[in-house]
């Protein structure tokens, strides 16, 4: 199944979501530096982090929603995006709590600000889990016609299209490409 939102041929919430999936995991890494440390700088920085990762979460998660409402209903697909969407839903609230609480003294924050973090980044891991089973297993924004030849997507609207002549086809040879075509073709 395409996905509905797409940049130069490639999903956009695919593209988007690497930003806070980094940040956020990079402001826990820069808090557990803070509690060995003590050096104030680690959790101005995760302060700094957790407000762009909030932004960016927010800024993946509507095509990420558009992608997920086109999925069609009652397939495995549609129950493994919807806890994706809720479980990182769940990941901003904890993210979005962290940075409240450090928000009057960033340089020191709460315990809770630490502890609401580290919760939220082995959410985070779980519903990054379920993204990659929607993609990899499920075949979730994954171009229809999708094949290890296909062209670019600067060249050709389609993994179908063919920004070959039909004539210069390549054949692999055995023991090439050993996988199985999974994909329907039609």
């Amino acid at each position: 199944m395409e996905s509905r939102v797409k940049l130069l041929g490639h999903s956009v919430h695919q593209m988007l979501v690497a930003f806070p999936l980094g940040l956020l995991t990079v402001a826990v890494v820069f808090d557990l530096i803070y509690v060995v440390s003590g050096g104030a700088v680690w959790t101005v920085s995760a302060f700094y982090m957790i407000g762009a990762g909030l932004v960016g979460g927010l800024a993946a998660a509507v095509p990420g929603w558009v992608d997920w409402w086109a999925i069609p209903r009652g397939t495995r697909a549609q129950r493994v995006g919807l806890l994706h969407g809720v479980g990182n839903v769940l990941v901003l609230v904890l993210f979005a709590l962290s940075w409240l609480l450090r928000r009057p003294t960033p340089g020191a924050p709460p315990t809770e600000a630490i502890v609401a973090g580290l919760v939220g980044v082995v959410l985070a891991a779980g519903t990054a889990w379920l993204g990659g089973e929607l993609v990899d297993r499920l075949g979730v924004g994954v171009d229809d016609g999708a094949h290890l030849d296909a062209p670019s997507s600067l060249s050709s609207p389609s993994a179908r299209g063919s920004a070959r002549p039909a004539s210069d086809r390549r054949v692999y040879p055995s023991p090439g490409y050993s996988g199985v075509n999974r994909r329907a073709t039609g």
